[in-house]
């Protein structure tokens, strides 16, 4: 019992201290992430907070200004796409970026404790985790569990013209955005009192370019 009031205590303690230093909005962390990319498609990279002073800076605690919750592919180095450093980005990578129990306690965490006010899920062109929802009928050992999380936006995908696999990427990470927002619950409430915002984004391969999904994606698909 004494464990376990001490744990509440010391969470509580850490999440006022994390609300007071956060210092970058939702909207603001949007554009340094767009900024960044912007910088890093025309090959002007300014590789901030790259060097050893940062590290010194850093070494006691972290005040990242964005979650990116995003997918494992080794194609999509998120410091190096959005151009930030050490301690910018609190990041959470599972193939197709599908999310379960300790990927929502990580993000929980990123938001109630450190205070990070933007939480982008990060999808990606020619997914092979999409890819394998939409073509693939059967895979092997727990890979299953990160297609089956995918095949309601496989699903979906099959109903609207265009190509398949990259409809479904767009759909998924709209998807997982909604579950996020429905994840009670801390999430729930800090969207409901403006704390936190969550957004989609895909990164295309090809460019080097991320592309932000509206809000109402999924609705625009389905009218």
């Amino acid at each position: 019992m004494k464990k376990t009031i001490c744990f509440f205590a010391l969470t509580a303690m850490l999440i006022s201290q994390a609300k007071v230093e956060a210092q970058v909005s939702a909207d603001s962390a949007i554009t340094k992430l767009k900024e960044g990319n912007e910088r890093f498609t025309k090959g002007q990279t300014l590789h901030p907070n790259q060097d050893f002073k940062r590290i010194k800076e850093v070494a006691n605690g972290q005040k990242p200004f964005a979650i990116i919750v995003g997918c494992s592919d080794s194609r999509v180095p998120n410091e190096i796409i959005f151009d930030q450093g050490i301690g910018d980005l609190f990041i959470v990578r599972t193939a197709g970026q599908v999310s379960s129990y300790a990927s929502w306690g990580s993000i929980e965490f990123g938001n109630a404790v450190l205070g990070v006010k933007l939480i982008v899920v990060l999808g990606h062109t020619s997914c092979g985790a999409v890819s394998a929802a939409c073509k693939i009928p059967d895979v092997p050992g727990h890979i299953v569990t990160l297609i089956n999380a995918i095949k309601p936006a496989a699903e979906l995908a099959k109903k609207i013209p265009g190509d398949l696999v990259e409809n479904a990427v767009k759909i998924n990470v709209a998807m997982e955005v909604q579950q996020l927002q429905a994840l009670e619950p801390v999430l729930t409430k800090a969207i409901k009192n403006g704390s936190v915002k969550i957004v989609g984004a895909v990164y295309n391969l090809s460019t080097g370019q991320v592309e932000f999904l509206p809000d109402n994606y999924l609705e625009t698909i389905q009218n």
